[in-house]
């Protein structure tokens, strides 16, 4: 039995050392990355059993080095092995970003041409033995894979319908891309929505309700850290379209300067609203924040947690991502992240 699966589109990310900017440092870290995957890290790191379902080119050293990768961090993979074709064929997005520093903030260029896993389709796994025989006990989807095609959204729509119908938590964060909607508005709102109607836990900022779902609330792109009161009062507008949802959850974010935050978030969970107040961070990469919210809130779902908890882990998750170089959280233990959410830094030995 799998614990958490996801489907997405693997690429890498390259990050210049020393915190320089993309165009002015000439020396880069390369990382395998999507947002997708790094939602799986924290429970691959604590030892459940994670797998993502994605797309490779045959033959590519950039594929060999994403499975290795994902190997060292303890999340299976499946896809078909995609042939390249010319040298003008298919290959793996890369992402390229900086982290900023101080006053500086970081900027990210997405070079996503001939992405691979844009032909990505139910056809090409065997869902009958991934959700019968092998059995998942969550999915998490990602809205930037949902929208990176015709072909991907068909197939999230494809995995949603097979999930639900074997008691598999669905887990959906919108992370709405205007750049991925141009031209596909009714499509993809029609997409979404019949995700989230199925989806047991729901993620997403006032943005994201707005553009992706159609669901009224705050000006969008407003949101601020002393949203809570309007952000729970779209929940509740939103829980009245998709009944089935039972957990909805948002990180609270402002940014002091690139390397100090303050860093919040609010769960809804069993009747209840639950808050993280913000607080002070230090960062050393803000990329992956998110998804490190994410990531633990699905743990401590999966663990059975009161919805408090599971908020206070999800925030030092979250916290945790921004104070490591990769787009992920890497807990060493579920301690670390107890001690980050009570602020103990002190050295362990």
């Amino acid at each position: 039995m799998l614990d958490l699966i996801t489907a997405t589109s693997m690429g890498v990310r390259i990050t210049p050392m020393e915190r320089q900017p993309v165009g002015i440092g000439n020396t880069f870290v390369m990382q395998a990355t999507s947002a997708e995957s790094n939602v799986l890290n924290v429970s691959a790191s604590l030892g459940l059993k994670t797998k993502v379902l994605t797309a490779f080119v045959k033959n590519s050293p950039i594929s060999t080095f994403i499975k290795r990768d994902l190997g060292r961090r303890f999340i299976a993979f499946e896809g078909p092995e995609i042939e390249q074709g010319d040298p003008w064929g298919y290959r793996h997005q890369f992402n390229i970003a900086d982290s900023g520093y101080g006053v500086r903030g970081p900027r990210v260029h997405n070079d996503r041409a001939g992405e691979v896993g844009r032909l990505l389709t139910a056809d090409h796994f065997n869902l009958d033995r991934i959700f019968e025989q092998e059995g998942a006990r969550a999915i998490h989807f990602s809205g930037l894979f949902a929208a990176l095609s015709h072909e991907t959204a068909e197939f999230c729509l494809a995995l949603a319908e097979k999930a639900s119908r074997h008691n598999c938590q669905i887990s959906f964060d919108l992370n709405h891309r205007e750049s991925f909607w141009k031209g596909r508005e009714k499509e993809l709102h029609e997409a979404f929505s019949r995700i989230a109607s199925v989806s047991d836990v729901l993620i997403g900022n006032e943005e994201d309700y707005q553009l992706a779902l159609g669901i009224k609330g705050p000006d969008a792109g407003g949101q601020d850290i002393n949203m809570t009161e309007e952000f729970k009062g779209m929940i509740g507008e939103a829980k009245k379209v998709f009944p089935n949802v039972k957990v909805f959850a948002t990180t609270l974010r402002q940014v002091i300067n690139a390397n100090e935050h303050l860093w919040g978030a609010l769960l809804y969970k069993d009747g209840s609203w639950h808050i993280a107040p913000p607080r002070e961070i230090q960062v050393l990469d803000r990329i992956g924040g998110g998804d490190g919210f994410v990531s633990g809130l699905l743990y401590s779902l999966l663990k059975d947690w009161h919805g408090e908890k599971c908020v206070q882990f999800a925030w030092a998750t979250g916290a945790l991502a921004t104070t490591m170089l990769e787009d992920y959280a890497s807990p060493a233990d579920e301690e670390q992240i107890w001690d980050i959410w009570e602020g103990n830094a002190r050295v362990k030995r």
